[in-house]
């Protein structure tokens, strides 16, 4: 799964990257812990590619309010085209959530939280595949997006068995509509090589806790 990253890339350097118009309420950067349910970037295909602010938490149409039923952060790549939150928006509503690396835990022999910062081998941006949701109750619109995850490569599964879909530049278009079908087949792990981890401090594991010392080896 994923449950928390951290994004550094400034918004011009994200709508750059991404070739996209940029929406003039995006979330602040940097933030080195970002948690779910709070606003996070993501780009979407909308008569060209926009980048604007979802909340990380989908949220079916039926949710009469944003805690109306369990917390869908995360929708695996196995069902996702089955289960009924997510299969019209795996069809018709993808997105790309850029990140600079994700978080992960493990625990210790006494059963204490260890987490892990998992980036880019080559230090770039990551791109997770993402769906979202358009969402409106009692005078409250918003876009609601989760991340699409697969079972952990090699890499990853030695601490964690289930990993983001990433998606390299070359593929971001098709998983966005703009090449036709075949996002389906985008739904696998990454190459073995494709990242790198590292122990930080457990400071962490508060969703209070801010600043860069949050993702430094220890």
């Amino acid at each position: 799964m994923c449950g928390r990253f951290a994004i550094t890339l400034p918004p011009d350097a994200m709508a750059q990257l991404f070739q996209a118009v940029p929406s003039n309420d995006l979330p602040e950067v940097p933030n080195y812990n970002v948690c779910p349910t709070t606003q996070i970037h993501a780009v979407m295909a909308d008569d060209g590619r926009r980048l604007v602010s979802m909340r990380w938490g989908f949220l079916p149409h039926w949710y009469k309010a944003p805690n109306g039923g369990p917390l869908l952060i995360n929708a695996r790549a196995e069902t996702i085209a089955e289960k009924p939150a997510f299969k019209a928006a795996c069809r018709e509503r993808r997105c790309l959530i850029p990140c600079t690396g994700f978080f992960e835990w493990t625990k210790d022999m006494d059963g204490n939280r260890l987490p892990w910062y998992i980036h880019a081998a080559d230090n770039a941006p990551l791109v997770f595949a993402g769906v979202w949701q358009d969402w409106e109750r009692d005078g409250q619109a918003f876009h609601s997006c989760a991340i699409v995850t697969c079972a952990a490569n090699d890499t990853m599964s030695e601490i964690h068995h289930r990993m983001p879909v990433l998606l390299s530049p070359d593929i971001w278009g098709k998983w966005l509509g703009e090449d036709g079908p075949g996002a389906a087949t985008l739904m696998t792990p990454a190459p073995n090589d494709a990242l790198r981890y590292y122990r930080v401090d457990p400071e962490v594991n508060s969703n209070r806790a801010k600043g860069p010392d949050l993702i430094a080896p220890i």
